[in-house]
C-alpha cells in the first residue's frame, strides 16, 4: 500500500512525497503586484513539499479581486516570480502556479479605471474582499459580453506561457471557490441565455475552453485544475452539483490533464458540508492524478493514500506555520498553530518567521 511519504510520478516530475502545499493567498506582493524577495524566502522554506502550488495569481489586471495579490501578466511580474521559482528549485523543490480570474469577487477600486468587475451575469455576490487593509463588500458586477470571452481565454493561455517563462514546473487553473470559472459553472451565478449559459454543457464551456487553451500552450502534463463542488465560498451555489461536476470531470479527463485538485466540503471549514455528494463518482471519471484537500489530519491523509481514495494530499493552513510540515508529519511531531492576524498582508511576521523543528530543538 502507498504511504504519504513515498515518491510519486506527476507527469514529468518525480515528487519525493505525496504532500502538496495548497495555494494560499497572503497579500504580500509588492508595487505593481510584483512578487518579492520575501515571497521567494517564504516558498523556498517550504520546498520539502512534494509539490508547492503557489498562491492564486491574476492572469490580467481585470482578474484582480484583493489588494497586494501577485499577477503573471507583466514582464516585472514574470521576473519577480522567477526569483521565487529559482529559490524553490535551489532547495530541490517543485512548484506550480495557480492561475486566477476572480470575476465578480472584486471591488471597483481594484479594477482598471475603477470600472465594475465582470461576471457571467450582473448578480452581486454576497461576500467580501480585502481592500484598503480591511474586508469590504464586493462591487456590483457587469455581465461579460460574448465578444469579450475570447480575451478571457487568451489571458489564461498567456498567463500559462508566462508562468513557464518564470520557471514554474506547471500551472493549476483556479476553477473553485466562486471565482470566474466557477461562476460560469453554477446556475446560482450564471443566468446567461447564450452558448455560455443554461444547460450544463453551456455553463462548462468557458472552463473547458480555458483548459484546452492552457494545455495546448504548455502541455497537459503540466496542467492541473482546482474544483470545489459543494463549497458555498464567495456565494457559490448550484441547484444540482452532482451531475454538473460529473460532467465537468468527464470532460476534463478528455483533455488528459495531469491532475484535478478537489476541495471536499466547505472551503476552510466543514469537511462534511454538502453531505451526500459522491466524490468517488468524480474520481472514477478521471484517469490521472487525484489531489484532495480540506481539513486533512495526518491520519486521514495516510488513510486516503493507502486506500487509493487520493494520490496526493494538499494541506493549506498547516503549511503557513510549519515550513517543514512534511518532516513534522513524518515524525508525528506537534504542529505550530498559525497566527490568523498575520494571514493577509504585512511583512515577515507570521510569514517567514515560523521556526522549523530543527530550529526549535
Amino acid at each position: 500500500m502507498a504511504t504519504l511519504f513515498e515518491p510519486y510520478k506527476l507527469g514529468p516530475l518525480t515528487l519525493p512525497n505525496r504532500v502538496v502545499m495548497a495555494p494560499l493567498t497572503r497579500n504580500r506582493a509588492g508595487k505593481g503586484n510584483v512578487p518579492t524577495a520575501l515571497m521567494a524566502e517564504y516558498y523556498s522554506q517550504r520546498a520539502s513539499a512534494g509539490l508547492i502550488v503557489a498562491e492564486a495569481t491574476q492572469v490580467c489586471p481585470e482578474g484582480q479581486g484583493y489588494e497586494s495579490t501577485p499577477g503573471i501578466h507583466s514582464d516585472e511580474q514574470i521576473a519577480g516570480w522567477k526569483q521565487v521559482t529559482d529559490a524553490v528549485h535551489a532547495r530541490g523543490g517543485r512548484i506550480f502556479l495557480q492561475l486566477w480570474h476572480v470575476g465578480r469577487v472584486s471591488h471597483s477600486s481594484l479594477q482598471p479605471g475603477g470600472k465594475a468587475p465582470v461576471a457571467p451575469s450582473p448578480i452581486r455576490a454576497k461576500t467580501k474582499t480585502f481592500v484598503g487593509g480591511e474586508f469590504k463588500d464586493v462591487s456590483e458586477p457587469r455581465a461579460l459580453e460574448l465578444h469579450e470571452i475570447p480575451g478571457i481565454i487568451e489571458a489564461y493561455r498567456r498567463g500559462a506561457a508566462n508562468a513557464i517563462a518564470a520557471g514554474f514546473d506547471g500551472v493549476e487553473a483556479h476553477g473553485a471557490n466562486g471565482y470566474l470559472l466557477d461562476q460560469f459553472l453554477r446556475d446560482g451565478s450564471n443566468k446567461r441565455m447564450d452558448e455560455y449559459g443554461g444547460r450544463i454543457e453551456n455553463r462548462t464551456r468557458l472552463m473547458l475552453e480555458v483548459m484546452e487553451a492552457i494545455s495546448s500552450e504548455i502541455g497537459p502534463e503540466r496542467t492541473g485544475i482546482r474544483l470545489s463542488p459543494v463549497t458555498p465560498a464567495n456565494d457559490a451555489h448550484d441547484s444540482n452539483p452532482q451531475p454538473l461536476f460529473n460532467y465537468v470531470v468527464e470532460q476534463l479527463d478528455r483533455l488528459n490533464l495531469v491532475y484535478i485538485h478537489i476541495i471536499e466540503g466547505q472551503t476552510g471549514g466543514d469537511r462534511n458540508f454538502g453531505a451526500g455528494f459522491d466524490y468517488g463518482a468524480l474520481h472514477s471519471r478521471f484517469r490521472n492524478t487525484w489531489i484532495v484537500n480540506n481539513g486533512y489530519t495526518p491520519e486521514l491523509a495516510e488513510e486516503a493514500v493507502k486506500n487509493g481514495r487520493a494520490d496526493l494530499i494538499a494541506f493549506g493552513r498547516p503549511f503557513i506555520s510549519n515550513p517543514d510540515l512534511v518532516e513534522r508529519l513524518r515524525r508525528r511531531a506537534p504542529l505550530t498553530p498559525p497566527d490568523r492576524s498575520t494571514f493577509y498582508g504585512g511583512g515577515a511576521e507570521g510569514y517567514t518567521d515560523y521556526p522549523t523543528l530543527q530550529a526549535a530543538e
